[in-house]
């Protein structure tokens, strides 16, 4: 077996989803699994139809339906029977949307995210299974609902993998070229959670584990995996190839182009990934495996932008010590903050932290009952792996840095 994933920006419109058909054509799709995002930016959209059902009902059905004329758009530049049963079927899925939100009655915006966002990816994989059908690329669409188990942590669920094993065990067709979605899973109720944002590389690991593939290919609309993002650093560089831990390194400090989950499942059965150009799919990319030295050896630059630095000390100028760290940790917990940096010194403690679940407020009113604190929003956080002073310098040039860590591989910084 060969995992193959493809995300937004690879179906995007009606173009791209012929290009799919055509990487396929062109290296091969026997005993594959492909595992697709929803199209373009179409999770986005939904965020706002989720967003105005709970803050914006008169603009609800407004927003429901620019999700469904855009895809309504690609429909019709594929199939050119208006009777194809692809219309239907696609009717069907959001008539069921508009559904949920008819008869919800859950306050909880972490649930109902999850009972809908992920309507992006079942769309999006119907819209391309019937296409590469009506080509004559037979395929299975399936249900990664029915494959991928997880607990209610909605919108990060973990993976049940007992239940996630046998599951695609006893019901995969590995003789078949069989389509599903990125992102989405179910909880023991059989109501829909998400893997986190990006978590589409995440599902493809994960069958790849489950069925001992062979390899996982990634295809995206760079040449592979760059020792920066072209959208914020001039003369990315292409990296032929990489370690798992190097990934793993990247992933953990922000590199998007994978996801920080991925890795470890590929790594536990030395299953190797590949990340390609869809534009150029018989270009080598980039190969990510077992011990394999990162080549060319040179800085690789990340950037997470939007972040929050929180700089705290002791009110009576006492020591912060293991006590103070261990609440704070708590309190980081409790409110659901991801952590990227720290850093401590006898009297201060700083935190660089990514408010994916907005308790910021909350947890600032929690720390200002036992700390001086100070607080910078929309911060920048960089990370550079194999620095050189010349790549610190660079990125240092023309910015206010607020903290700044040195290891022996890796340095970051907090500008604002």
């Amino acid at each position: 077996m060969q995992v193959f994933k493809f995300g937004g920006a690879s179906v995007k419109d009606a173009k791209g989803v012929k290009n799919v058909a055509n990487v396929l054509q062109k290296v091969g799709y026997q005993d594959t699994l492909i595992v697709i995002s929803a199209m373009g930016k179409t999770t986005n959209a939904i965020e706002v139809v989720i967003d105005n059902y709970f803050n914006n009902k008169s603009e609800l059905q407004s927003s429901l339906q620019d999700v469904k004329k855009y895809h309504n758009e690609i429909l019709l530049e594929l199939f050119d029977n208006e009777r194809h049963p692809v219309f239907q079927k696609t009717s069907e899925l959001f008539d069921e949307l508009k559904s949920f939100f008819d008869r919800n009655k859950s306050p909880d915006y972490n649930f109902v995210y999850d009972q809908t966002i992920g309507f992006g990816e079942l769309v999006s994989t119907v819209i391309v299974s019937h296409y590469l059908n009506e080509i004559g690329l037979s395929n299975h669409w399936i249900d990664a609902r029915d494959f991928i188990k997880t607990d209610n942590y909605y919108r990060r669920a973990n993976i049940n993998w007992e239940g996630t094993q046998e599951q695609i065990s006893a019901n995969f067709d590995k003789k078949r070229l069989n389509i599903t979605q990125g992102f989405i899973g179910s909880d023991a109720n059989n109501f829909m959670t998400t893997l986190g944002r990006e978590g589409s590389d995440y599902t493809a690991a994960i069958f790849a584990y489950c069925l001992n593939a062979e390899s996982v290919t990634i295809w995206k609309d760079v040449p592979g995996v760059l020792n920066a993002d072209p959208r914020y650093f001039e003369n990315a560089q292409l990296l032929n190839q990489i370690s798992y831990s190097e990934a793993i390194e990247l992933a953990f400090y922000g590199a998007s182009v994978i996801h920080p989950k991925t890795l470890q499942p590929l790594q536990a059965k030395e299953i190797p990934l590949f990340v390609k150009s869809f534009v150029n799919p018989e270009q080598l990319g980039t190969m990510v495996g077992r011990g394999k030295k990162i080549e060319p050896n040179i800085p690789c630059f990340i950037v997470k932008k939007g972040q929050v630095l929180i700089s705290l000390s002791s009110l009576d100028f006492s020591y912060i010590v293991e006590e103070n760290i261990s609440e704070i940790f708590s309190l980081l917990h409790l409110y659901k903050m991801k952590v990227d940096v720290i850093q401590n010194s006898a009297i201060s403690f700083s935190v660089c932290v990514d408010n994916i679940y907005n308790n910021l407020e909350k947890l600032l009113q929690h720390l200002k009952a036992k700390f001086k604190v100070t607080c910078y929003e929309n911060v920048s956080l960089y990370t550079v792996r194999h620095y050189t002073n010349e790549a610190i310098n660079d990125l240092e040039d023309g910015k206010n840095v607020l903290l700044k860590q040195l290891t022996q591989e890796t340095v970051q910084m907090v500008t604002n």
